[in-house]
């Protein structure tokens, strides 16, 4: 008889090697193929015992939680691709309640992972609730281990080797992160045969695809803002607004820009994607020019971010609109400070103790403050109080963060009408950036 054991995130068979699906025939595989191998050796009706799974045990899970239609139809597409998969809904469409009722209907224990200490506790709060049970926490200090656990990815990885075979099922709060290389070791060294990831959105390049589809499974289940929007989400507006530099901020941009621009038409470089820029950024160690060309790349793009007329822009739509809740983001930390003592509204960014956070968004939530500024501390995960107006003052091109921040504002109410103003400086790089953002 084969017994099946677990150690260093691997799955050991003794005897001889075994032939599983095209592989070569192995006698040790990474813990991820655990229920592959498991099924392979149940179906060639081979004896063996397995003494891999070491799995808690969870007792009786029930919640009066209750989905909405879609829903319930992402969890059955989930449920019959074998309990693994994707699904994707946008912010505030209720991931977090679709988990919740995945765990209940598996009865299984459970490892939940997200991007932050803050998604921890938030999580931790929304789990107890629904099942009246404690809940195992790892990371900002925290190593309670418990049959349902939430983890950052940081600690699941540093610890993926003691806790791989104790978890039947693994869910991927914001799957993207499985890209990062050393989150990916999280997936492969934890034997969990059932696993969920969740995302608003699926990276677009084709390898990282395959990695997720690999190591969780195929995309299950799919849906939009715009499908959502107007029942489960409010209805919303994007107004794209285009903002001229001053004349003394566009002549500086105009000069900064030109000596980038330079050394790219000298050295024959061509920028057709983040991945072309970062090797340009990679450069600037061993060549002083391309540093140059960096830095000067650098002091336009901040001119293009953080003009007097985005600032000037940003007032009116705060005077025109006293009454309605509004986030104002931005890509730089340093306007958040600016602005913060300028207008007087608080500022959260990753420097904003977790205390003073959550009172800020406690006084956001209860009305006693109107608007509240950021940086990206709020773009993924962290439940934000409604809001009816967002203002993206400058961000990154990513379509990822655009639809986060969108999110931030759809959280269905009576009559409610959305908006998202982009500002954008006219005549400069940015206006590719936002471009690029809102393809999709």
């Amino acid at each position: 008889m084969r017994v099946l054991t677990y150690g260093r995130g691997q799955v050991h068979v003794d005897g001889d090697p075994v032939y599983l699906d095209n592989l070569e025939p192995m006698r040790v595989f990474p813990a991820y193929m655990y229920r592959r191998l498991v099924e392979h050796l149940e179906k060639s009706g081979e004896p063996f015992r397995d003494e891999a799974a070491k799995f808690l045990e969870v007792g009786n899970l029930s919640t009066s939680f209750k989905l909405r239609d879609y829903q319930e139809s992402a969890l059955s597409s989930w449920t019959r691709g074998g309990s693994r998969g994707v699904v994707v809904l946008p912010t505030g469409a209720g991931k977090t309640i679709l988990a919740v009722k995945a765990i209940e209907g598996l009865k299984a224990s459970t490892i939940i992972l997200v991007p932050t200490i803050v998604l921890v506790e938030q999580w931790r709060s929304v789990l107890q609730q629904a099942f009246n049970t404690e809940i195992g926490a790892l990371g900002g200090g925290n190593t309670e281990i418990l049959p349902i656990t939430v983890s950052t990815y940081d600690s699941a990885s540093l610890r993926a080797r003691k806790l791989g075979n104790l978890f039947q099922f693994i869910v991927f709060d914001e799957v993207h992160h499985l890209t990062a290389p050393s989150y990916r070791r999280i997936a492969q060294r934890y034997l969990a045969p059932y696993r969920l990831g969740l995302t608003a959105t699926l990276p677009k390049e084709e390898a990282y695809l395959d990695v997720i589809e690999e190591l969780v499974g195929d995309k299950n289940y799919q849906l939009g803002v715009d499908d959502l929007a107007g029942e489960h989400l409010a209805d919303y507006t994007v107004k794209t607004v285009r903002l001229p530099l001053t004349g003394y901020e566009k002549a500086e941009y105009d000069k900064q820009y030109e000596t980038y621009r330079r050394f790219l038409r000298t050295r024959g470089i061509k920028i057709r994607s983040p991945r072309d820029y970062m090797s340009l950024v990679k450069r600037t160690g061993r060549d002083p020019e391309a540093r140059r060309a960096i830095t000067a790349r650098t002091q336009a793009m901040d001119i293009a971010y953080n003009s007097d007329s985005k600032v000037a822009y940003l007032k009116s739509i705060l005077k025109a609109n006293p009454e309605e809740k509004a986030i104002i983001f931005t890509r730089q930390n340093k306007l958040v400070y600016r602005l913060s003592k300028e207008l007087l509204i608080p500022a959260i960014t990753h420097r904003t103790p977790r205390v003073e956070r959550a009172e800020i968004l406690r006084m956001f939530h209860g009305g006693e403050y109107k608007r509240v500024l950021t940086s990206r501390v709020l773009d993924e995960g962290v439940d934000v109080p409604d809001a009816s107006i967002a203002v993206i003052i400058s961000g990154s091109g990513s379509n990822r963060q655009f639809i986060q921040r969108l999110g931030r504002i759809l959280r269905p109410g009576p009559g409610k009408q959305a908006v998202l103003f982009e500002l954008v400086s006219a005549g400069t790089a940015e206006t590719y950036i936002s471009e690029r953002r809102k393809r999709g």
